[in-house]
């Protein structure tokens, strides 16, 4: 197996597959009314102020994230996803590095995140990752029932 990290164009046909993909599960995972996915703008990951990510195997697209700048120091990391087939093969622990990385070069010393308190495995892969539960914020705060915010501070690299 081969497996690589690329940064991708955010309107390409593997990151639409992906994000289709991601916004499919969200929505079988939460159906109740009001239950929002927040998108992303490719203003969001322009050059020096974010990135989007794909993660490819053996050529083929399995995963995919981006990083924005929220503020001066904060990065966020978004649209988190790996297809199901590759979980648990490492492909996330890589993009979160790869985002971290990125949200280094742009020069932010923290990065937050939203995940849904039904993905437990992504909150696993979090906390793995060194992410510890904040406080909502953002657009998260109109969704306290299903959003759990996570957090972590960037060490030198």
């Amino acid at each position: 197996m081969t497996l690589r990290i690329d940064r991708a164009d955010l309107g390409g046909p593997d990151a639409a597959a992906l994000i289709g993909a991601l916004n499919a599960e969200l929505t079988s995972l939460y159906p109740e009314p009001g239950a929002n996915h927040f998108g992303l703008l490719p203003a969001d990951v322009a050059p020096g102020r974010g990135a989007f990510l794909i993660a490819y195997e053996n050529d083929t697209a399995v995963g995919c994230g981006a990083v924005r700048l929220i503020d001066r120091a904060t990065a966020e990391l978004k649209r988190m996803f790996v297809q199901p087939e590759a979980r648990g093969s490492g492909v996330g622990r890589l993009l979160v590095a790869g985002l971290e990385r990125e949200a280094v070069r742009i020069g932010a010393t923290r990065v937050v995140l939203e995940t849904g308190i039904r993905q437990r495995a992504a909150i696993a892969l979090y906390a793995r990752c060194g992410y510890t539960p904040i406080p909502l914020y953002g657009e998260y705060n109109a969704s306290p029932g299903t959003s759990v915010c996570l957090g972590k501070t960037l060490g030198p690299t």
